[in-house]
């Protein structure tokens, strides 16, 4: 009935609108406009049966999110990158996506970790993949350290919804004194709840193990006390264990980081020749000290100036 009704309000014209007020001589100057027929029936079926993917509320208008004292709060203006915007690392990001897609489909899928050097894209990949995916349903939440203790009730704020979501952990590692990790752990894996269906962690690092070790940790027992080391140091390197896809992003090779510099060149439009902007790049990148795809991007950025 409220459709009906809803049907019949939107079919109706200013002038219509005026006759019924009696008015139709008045107000001349108002703008006229036209309707067309419209089924708002077929519609809301429609809506309803992908309500599972645009949902409703804060979940269909984003599909970025934060935590604010202890509420999922949307990200107004996420990284707009996409996915065939990063240059390099292609056979990566094809596991992931692959990961991703499994998620979406109701299949099993791994917790993610991407690790390695700095600047070469872990994270952007993660950004990119949801705003690739967003239209089927993909949310991400991201998370900082100080953050870890509320993944349980999170967890239960997202669990049984129709949406696969991502709890994002930028730069995750632990120093040698932090017991947090051990947290972390059982929340993965091994509490005495099990994690959602629809959730997966995705974190990235600069370093696979990422508990920091030192060499006390293996040091001799008169030296630390401590009987049963082997267990000590197992209990340390098992986090990353927790994630059964890990991904090693290395910094690229010369000839790598020269193709990136080429591909972010190309689509900003820069006027250099291919030996004026080769021989820029080896340049820039002897001068940062480091050689990745953020060098690459700044490089760039810098051309346009």
């Amino acid at each position: 009935n409220e459709l009906d009704f809803l049907r019949q309000l939107c079919s109706l014209t200013l002038d219509e609108l005026l006759d019924a007020a009696g008015a139709a001589d008045k107000l001349p100057f108002l703008p006229r406009w036209e309707t067309k027929a419209i089924d708002l029936h077929a519609a809301y079926a429609q809506r309803m049966s992908e309500v599972g993917k645009k949902g409703y509320g804060m979940f269909a208008k984003h599909h970025v999110f934060t935590v604010e004292n202890g509420q999922l709060v949307p990200v107004r203006y996420p990284d707009p990158q996409r996915l065939d915007e990063l240059p390099g690392y292609e056979q990566e990001r094809e596991k992931v996506i692959a990961n991703t897609r499994a998620l979406l489909a109701g299949m099993p899928a791994n917790n993610v970790l991407l690790y390695g050097d700095a600047g070469t894209g872990k994270s952007t990949s993660i950004q990119a993949l949801v705003n690739e995916y967003a239209d089927q349903g993909l949310r991400l939440i991201e998370l900082y350290k100080e953050q870890y203790d509320l993944i349980p009730d999170i967890l239960r704020q997202v669990k049984g919804r129709n949406y696969r979501f991502l709890l994002f952990l930028d730069d995750l590692s632990f120093e040698e004194n932090e017991t947090s990790y051990k947290y972390l752990k059982a929340v993965m894996e091994g509490g005495a709840e099990a994690p959602p269906e629809n959730v997966r962690i995705c974190a990235t690092s600069n370093r696979r193990h990422l508990v920091r070790e030192v060499w006390s940790d293996r040091s001799d027992i008169e030296h630390d006390g401590d009987i049963h080391r082997s267990d000590t140091v197992e209990e340390k390197l098992s986090l990353a264990s927790r994630f059964g896809l890990q991904l090693f992003y290395p910094a690229p090779t010369f000839e790598e980081y020269q193709q990136i510099v080429s591909i972010l060149s190309e689509r900003a439009g820069t006027d250099l020749t291919a030996e004026q902007l080769r021989a820029a790049a080896a340049t820039w990148q002897v001068r940062s000290g480091s050689r990745s795809g953020r060098t690459a991007r700044q490089f760039v950025d810098q051309l346009e100036h």
